[in-house]
C-alpha cells in the first residue's frame, strides 16, 4: 500500500541480519509458531485451535509456546514493535510536538508492519471476529501506552503517571485501535496508514460539526 507523503520511512523492528546467531534461532521459532497458528486457525477456526496442535504444527513442545507466548491471544498480537516504538520516540527531536512525534513512528511501524500485509489481515480480522483477542489487544495497547508515556512524560518534564500524558497517549492508541477495526471490519480495504493519519488528524482539529440535511 502506498504511504501518506508524512509518512516516514522506518525499518522493521528486528531485522535478521544485525541478530547474533542465538538471536535469529530465537526469531525464527517465533516466526514458525505464529505462522502454524495462522494455518491452523484458516483451517479449522480460533477456537478450536489449541496450543498443542500449534506446538505439534511448529514442531515445537507446547512448553516452548508458552515460553516464547504466554496466551494463544498473544501468538497472535505480539509483534515486538513496542520497544523499537519507544526507541524510535527517544529519536524525535524533544521540542517537536508530541503528536507529530508519534504520527512518525507509528505511521512508520505501520508502513514496515504491511510489509507482512497477510499476517496483518489475518491479526485484523481475528481481532474484529473474536472477542478474547480484542480484549487482549486492549490491554496490549496499555502496555505499550505506558512505554509512550514514559518518554513523553520524561521529555516533558512531566510524571509518568501524569493524567494529561495518559489521555493524550490513550487517545492515540485509541485512534490506532479504532482504525485497525475498522480496516479489519470492512475487508482490509484501504490504506491503512493514510487512515490512521487522518485519524490523527482530526484528533489534532477536532471533530466537525456537519450540516443537517433537511
Amino acid at each position: 500500500m502506498a504511504a501518506t507523503s508524512r509518512t516516514p520511512s522506518v525499518s522493521a523492528p528486528v531485522l535478521p541480519s544485525q541478530l547474533g546467531l542465538r538471536e535469529r534461532k530465537k526469531l525464527r521459532t517465533r516466526v514458525g509458531i505464529r505462522r502454524a497458528t495462522y494455518r491452523l486457525i484458516a483451517e479449522q477456526g480460533y477456537d478450536a485451535t489449541t496450543i498443542e496442535q500449534i506446538a505439534e504444527r511448529a514442531e515445537v513442545s507446547p512448553s516452548t509456546v508458552f515460553r516464547y507466548f504466554a496466551t494463544k491471544e498473544d501468538i497472535v498480537l505480539s509483534d515486538g514493535y513496542d520497544r523499537f516504538l519507544e526507541a524510535e520516540l527517544r529519536r524525535r527531536p524533544v521540542d517537536e510536538p508530541p503528536l507529530t512525534s508519534l504520527r512518525f513512528v507509528m505511521t512508520g511501524a505501520l508502513s514496515a508492519f504491511l510489509a507482512a500485509e497477510e499476517e496483518l489481515r489475518d491479526r485484523t480480522r481475528l481481532m474484529v471476529e473474536v472477542p478474547a483477542v480484542r480484549a487482549r489487544m486492549t490491554q496490549s495497547m496499555c502496555d505499550t501506552a505506558k512505554l509512550l508515556a514514559d518518554v513523553l512524560a520524561e521529555r516533558s518534564g512531566r510524571d509518568p503517571d501524569d493524567l494529561e500524558v495518559r489521555v493524550f497517549v490513550a487517545a492515540v492508541l485509541g485512534a490506532l485501535r479504532e482504525v485497525a477495526l475498522h480496516w479489519g471490519e470492512h475487508g482490509g480495504r484501504g490504506d491503512l496508514v493514510a487512515m490512521f493519519d487522518q485519524a490523527l488528524d482530526t484528533l489534532e482539529g477536532g471533530l466537525t460539526l456537519r450540516a443537517s440535511v433537511p
